[in-house]
């Protein structure tokens, strides 16, 4: 199960039970309903800011390079809309047999309600991430900067020849140097070597 999925159907849960409860606790508290509403969509958003923060705070740890991080904005992105559409949905279908549900039109779930989970999981879901990320990165050693051609392979063809060669003594390359294999220093090297005459 990918993540965004699995936090979709979390969230989507959770969305059905606070109408669950809030239907409830209004019926039996009418005068409060204005503060059972905020109350109980705090609660939710705490969730889904403490999901971010534990989500942000493993991808840094795993990732110390921010560039090689995952996409967690578009996991919770697509959360969030999975969330209201199918959390809707559920709240609807129950609303038809449970008169306590406080739930608008089929339309209106999927497009207002939905909007309204979506925009608030993502939001304090990203919000969460980013304070994990900055927790981690604000005690984490500075990682020496990387330079664009850092990686690439040298194209010098000399360059293997002179790592090789990098303790090689000069002197001695000079000696040998002069040691030739040419009959010229042979004769020159051996003063017995045979001297051809020629005839006039």
């Amino acid at each position: 199960m990918s993540k965004w999925l699995l936090r979709g159907l979390v969230f989507a849960a959770l969305m059905v039970i606070l109408r669950l409860v809030q239907g409830a606790m209004i019926n039996a508290w009418e005068t409060k309903a204005g503060m059972i509403s905020i109350i109980l969509v705090s609660g939710y958003a705490v969730v889904a800011l403490i999901w971010g923060y534990a989500d942000g705070r493993s991808d840094a740890r795993r990732n110390p390079d921010p560039d090689r991080r995952e996409d967690l904005a578009m996991t919770w992105l697509l959360a969030g809309l999975f969330a209201g559409v199918v959390g809707g949905a559920v709240a609807w279908f129950i609303g038809l047999f449970y008169n306590n549900l406080y739930v608008e039109g089929l339309v209106s779930e999927l497009t207002t309600f939905a909007a309204f989970t979506a925009l608030l999981v993502f939001i304090s879901a990203i919000i969460g991430t980013a304070v994990g990320h900055w927790l981690v990165d604000r005690k984490a050693p500075d990682q020496p900067r990387r330079r664009e051609g850092d990686d690439e392979p040298t194209t010098d063809v000399f360059a293997a020849v002179r790592a090789d060669g990098a303790d090689y003594d000069v002197a001695s390359a000079g000696s040998e140097a002069g040691q030739q294999t040419s009959p010229v220093a042979l004769a020159e090297g051996d003063q017995t070597a045979p001297v051809e005459k020629r005839d006039d």
